[in-house]
């Protein structure tokens, strides 16, 4: 029962304290989709997205009903009586005291008009079609991110398998070398001709440099720990592991040169981001040359005036300013245009184009050397981390042999030291190599798009 308690405590505890009582053990695919939904660089591209959509509705909006208002209040003359002189309502000679001092009224104003665009030759149309593309190149920036994420991931994960690996083989060496270093001391100290003082400085500084090899590995191991850690969303403090035991080279893809080329060109994102700019740029540019024109338009327009200490004049041929009312339906044309500028804009904006136009004429020739390269890197790191797998083993069977017998007293410390160095240099050699092979089958999917 009471141990049924103390279970229940500490699973509680877990729960509410948010922290995981162990440690998450992840392989790479794991890893990445962690890291595809918690990368903060992702979402902000995905924020731009929807930022570059509200551009859209903007430009949408723009064939929407508009209001053009002005209130305020401010101070008129008074007035008091009618048109005629003495402010009579009626007379043969108007008044001509306009300019007399005889107080001052409140007054309240209102101007306004309420148009609908009815044809605007094009602008809406094709500053909507530049934000369409618009969207479409956020959208690309999004799987570019995406396929760092997935680089990032696999060059910590592979980083941190590497380091692991090499601290461990370093660990093995350090441990016979030791062993080698505490018999040549003791044969130094029986003076039994067995060894010689050369033999033992020797040792000693295989074993300084074997420690800062070692140092330097466990550096890299908790580095790229830590890496993972940010990059899956778990955090520093945060527990993770791997689920891989060892660093192993991941299977050669089958598919050849041309077949990779041929995917890289309709599947990169940087090629249908360009595409998508290219559209945006066009339908600038055609924006641009529609400011030349005028906007037709319908609406309402009115006015209304009031001073509280204004007669009201209800002449039709007589208008105060401080005091009246008016509305009226209208079709009209308006124009906003600077002469100079315009075609300013235009130019700008056909240079745009025509720089993006240079950019695709690169990517196009760019990207499928890019894709070779990466190609033939892949293949020679292939074939070399096989070749150093094999010296690497031969390495090791020459160290365990060259210590066994120097055990035995039937080999040379000179010749048991450089065995601990060519194993050490060829299985380290080997870990490195196997390491960039992975990352370039890595590097292989994110040149030709295979990602999502």
């Amino acid at each position: 029962m009471k141990k049924q308690w103390l279970v229940a405590a500490l699973g509680a505890w877990t729960v509410f304290s948010g922290v995981p009582a162990w440690a998450q053990t992840v392989n790479l695919q794991q890893a990445i989709d962690m890291s595809l939904s918690a990368d903060p660089r992702i979402q902000e591209r995905e924020q731009l997205v929807e930022q570059a959509r509200a551009l859209l509705e903007e430009a949408q909006g723009n064939n929407g009903l508009r209001l053009d208002a002005n209130l305020f209040v401010g101070l008129a003359p008074k007035v008091e009586g009618g048109f005629y002189q003495g402010g009579a309502t009626s007379g043969t000679t108007p008044r001509n005291d306009a300019y007399d001092w005889k107080g001052l009224s409140d007054w309240t104003s209102l101007q306004f008009s309420i148009v609908k665009p009815l044809y605007t030759f094009g602008k809406i149309e094709r500053y909507s079609d530049a934000a369409r593309g618009n969207i479409d190149v956020k959208r690309q920036d999004v799987r570019l991110q995406r396929g760092n994420t997935v680089l990032d991931v696999s060059r910590a994960y592979y980083g941190y398998l590497t380091a692991r690996d090499t601290r461990r083989m370093l660990e093995d060496v350090l441990s016979k070398v030791n062993g080698a270093l505490a018999r040549v001391e003791k044969d130094l100290k029986a003076d039994n001709g067995q060894s010689r003082q050369s033999d033992l400085y020797e040792l000693q500084a295989r074993l300084g440099l074997l420690n800062k090899y070692l140092g330097q590995a466990q550096a890299v191991e908790t580095v790229s720990l830590n890496g993972l850690k940010v990059l899956t969303g778990v955090g520093l403090e945060g527990k993770l592991e791997v689920a891989d035991e060892s660093l192993q080279p991941v299977p050669l893809p089958s598919a050849n040169l041309t077949d990779y080329q041929g995917k890289a060109v309709s599947a990169r994102p940087e090629l249908s981001q360009l595409e998508a700019g290219l559209r945006a740029r066009r339908a600038l540019v055609e924006a641009k040359k529609a400011e030349m024109y005028p906007n037709v338009y319908a609406g309402v327009v009115g006015s209304f005036a009031y001073a509280s200490r204004r007669d009201t004049l209800d002449n039709p041929y007589v208008y105060d300013p401080f005091n009246h009312a008016g509305l009226t339906p209208v079709v009209g044309l308006k124009w906003d245009l600077a002469f100079d500028v315009v075609p300013a804009r235009v130019a700008q904006a056909q240079a745009e184009l025509d720089a993006l136009l240079a950019k695709n004429r690169f990517a196009l020739q760019g990207i499928p050397f890019e894709v070779a390269e990466t190609y033939t890197q892949m293949r020679a790191y292939y074939k070399a981390q096989q070749d150093l797998a094999q010296g690497a083993a031969a390495a090791r069977r020459w160290m365990v042999a060259s210590y066994a017998d120097f055990n035995a007293g039937l080999e040379k410390s000179d010749r048991v030291s450089e065995a601990f160095k060519t194993y050490a240099t060829t299985q380290a050699e080997y870990l490195l190599t196997v390491n960039d092979y992975n990352m370039y089958v890595a590097q292989m999917a994110k040149v030709t798009g295979d990602y999502k």
